[in-house]
């Protein structure tokens, strides 16, 4: 009897043109770590009395999908989750091509996901899926992954495939080495770690519907934060964050073959950290940034990925 095994989950992904309806083709096999993604379902105990000790039998809530991927930050996959987070991009060049995700669009793209497990068989296809998160950190060593929470309006579970055959992509990964920082366009140094959170701040619509699931998710306002931990060397952030001024900071991965990644953020606030020596090691201090709407480029934050993939 074939038990199920995580290391031949595979995972698929194809944007919806109606919510809630998966595609008949499209799909593009994506490489992922993890997933908490599923549905569920909780029981209601019954409150009536009259038949004795024993309760009666328990009555079905409503339907909850959501969970966790975890996928790689890689040259071309990592572009669909960007999508996902911020809409459709702008694409220019001739290959590489350039692709500009911009942060403040009011319409985010929905997508069916399909994870499967072949040996059992079981296909579990997630519609209505909108992106609700994606964190990543920066540090010095370590596997580079981000972690997208997603929000599905339901689940449908068959023991074959809904996806066709997804279409392959190349996969070449970013690494922590290929990571920079800089601050105002001049490197940012003694960063110790870095700590990134995008949010959609999703609105479930929880309609009443027969089948108990939500009618969709819509955006509200989005919330970009993270942490800095640096050590402590000069007063440079800490002047910033005293005088409350913005600046804006760039992470960005690149490869030697030419493909990479920048996420740019136009203006951070720095709150006052607390500068504590805690021993005879270094200082250490931790900036828990905030992000805003930068006045003169008219949004909060730019993804750009340049790779080989012509369009998402």
């Amino acid at each position: 009897m074939a038990r199920a095994q995580g290391a031949r989950a595979q995972m698929a992904l194809a944007f919806e043109t109606t919510y809630g309806t998966p595609p008949v083709g499209g799909f593009t096999k994506l490489p992922f770590a993890s997933t908490s993604l599923g549905a569920e379902q909780p029981l209601l105990n019954s409150e009536l009395l009259g038949y004795g000790r024993d309760p009666l039998a328990p009555i079905k809530d409503a339907v909850t999908a959501d969970g966790d991927v975890v996928v790689p930050l890689d040259t071309e996959a990592f572009g669909f989750w960007l999508k996902a987070a911020f809409g459709d991009p702008t694409t220019t060049g001739t290959g590489p091509w350039t692709h500009e995700f911009q942060s403040g669009s009011w319409t985010l793209p929905n997508m069916s996901i399909e994870t499967g497990m072949p040996e059992v068989p079981r296909y579990a296809m997630y519609s209505g899926c909108v992106l609700d998160q994606i964190n990543w950190q920066m540090q010095r060593s370590g596997l580079l992954t981000a972690t997208a929470r997603l929000v599905a309006q339901g689940e449908t579970v068959g023991t074959a495939t809904s996806a066709g055959t997804p279409a392959a992509l190349e996969l070449q990964r970013f690494g922590h080495f290929n990571g920079a920082i800089t601050r105002n366009g001049s490197s940012l140094g003694n960063v110790v770690s870095a700590d990134i959170t995008y949010a959609n701040n999703l609105d479930r619509i929880e309609t009443i519907r027969s089948d108990g699931r939500i009618d969709g998710a819509d955006p509200s306002i989005a919330a970009l934060t993270g942490t800095i931990e640096v050590r402590f060397a000069d007063q440079t952030l800490v002047t910033q964050a005293i005088n409350g001024d913005p600046c804006e900071l760039e992470f960005a991965y690149l490869l030697p073959s030419g493909e990479s990644f920048t996420f740019t953020v136009h203006a951070v606030y720095l709150p006052r950290p607390r500068i504590e020596i805690s021993g005879p090691q270094g200082v250490q201090a931790t900036f828990d940034w905030q992000a805003a709407r930068d006045s003169v480029v008219g949004r909060m934050c730019t993804a750009t990925l340049v790779n080989d993939v012509e369009t998402y």
